[in-house]
């Protein structure tokens, strides 16, 4: 197969060395491409990165846009952004990355689609983050940009509130709060492809942990999700038109509530819970969509 798709990826993280293999397995062609090391020309309107002129490929993958969340991504996200804007197809579109990337942004979008979701305040002022976990009792502060729980804070209210706030303040000037929900011990990744529902997994909790993550011990398990959830993963990714993403849902004893829709969705998951190679999958829906592209 004469196609080169390059894949944007962390060299040495097992979903991008997937799909960076994937790639190479469908198509002969290997290239794990490491933001950090692009070297974008603008008035040549092109890309370089080991030699290789990433603007004449025929398309990208974006798996991972760097190893760690931070507001730095936005501008590796519009290097990408120059590349599609100018004809290179890229999966997902740099710019519906963006919307998600950034917790608010993603937040937002879902709320004014009508999206249940934990309670949630958003503010700079410690007064208003000291009376907000006061009225949920106990709340869960996340930095706007993360994965996997890095960086989030369990707070309970009482005489030690306000100092652990404004000591969280210092490193996150705008506090994003959300009420504690109970999770049952467990929540769901929902995957969807081209906006098609693919599978879900569930996390499950590990001993002692409050999160899900695997970072705190959480595990994967198969899961097979009602009619109503599905429905409202669906809903939830519809707004960001992504090519690949999971939506994080959780079942509560109040219904079901969706946290955030993921900007790079997890294989990981996906393949150890219901057997499925997204990588595979989305490798695939990638050639057919620049097939179609190439035909037009």
């Amino acid at each position: 197969m004469n196609i080169k798709l390059g894949v944007v990826g962390t060299p040495g993280g097992w979903s991008s060395e997937k799909l960076a293999d994937t790639v190479a397995a469908m198509t002969g062609y290997r290239l794990l491409i490491d933001m950090s090391r692009l070297a974008l020309d603008l008035s040549e309107g092109r890309a370089w990165f080991e030699g290789t002129d990433v603007s004449a490929l025929d398309g990208l993958i974006i798996k991972k846009i760097g190893a760690w969340y931070s507001p730095d991504l936005l501008d590796r996200l519009e290097m990408l952004r120059f590349l599609h804007a100018r004809g290179l197809p890229i999966f997902s579109s740099p710019y519906n990355i963006m919307r998600v990337l950034d917790r608010l942004s993603c937040t937002v979008t879902l709320q004014l689609a009508g999206i249940p979701m934990p309670p949630t305040t958003v503010t700079e002022d410690v007064d208003a983050a000291v009376a907000s976990v006061a009225q949920y009792g106990e709340a869960v502060f996340k930095p706007l940009y993360s994965t996997k729980a890095k960086g989030m804070l369990l707070l309970s209210d009482g005489p030690g509130a306000r100092q652990t706030i404004e000591a969280y303040h210092n490193e996150n000037p705008i506090m994003y709060i959300q009420r504690k929900m109970d999770l049952r011990g467990k929540d769901l990744g929902i995957a969807f492809l081209g906006g098609q529902y693919l599978t879900t997994y569930a996390r499950v909790k590990g001993e002692g942990a409050w999160n899900t993550t695997t970072r705190s011990g959480g595990h994967y398990e198969a899961f097979e999700p009602p009619e109503e959830l599905i429905t409202l993963a669906h809903k939830a990714q519809a707004p960001f038109d992504l090519d690949f993403t999971c939506v994080d849902v959780a079942e509560t004893p109040g219904g079901p509530i969706v946290f955030e829709v993921s900007a790079f969705g997890g294989f990981r998951g996906i393949e150890t819970a219901s057997g499925i190679d997204a990588a595979r999958r989305y490798v695939e829906f990638v050639l057919e969509r620049i097939g179609h592209e190439s035909a037009a």
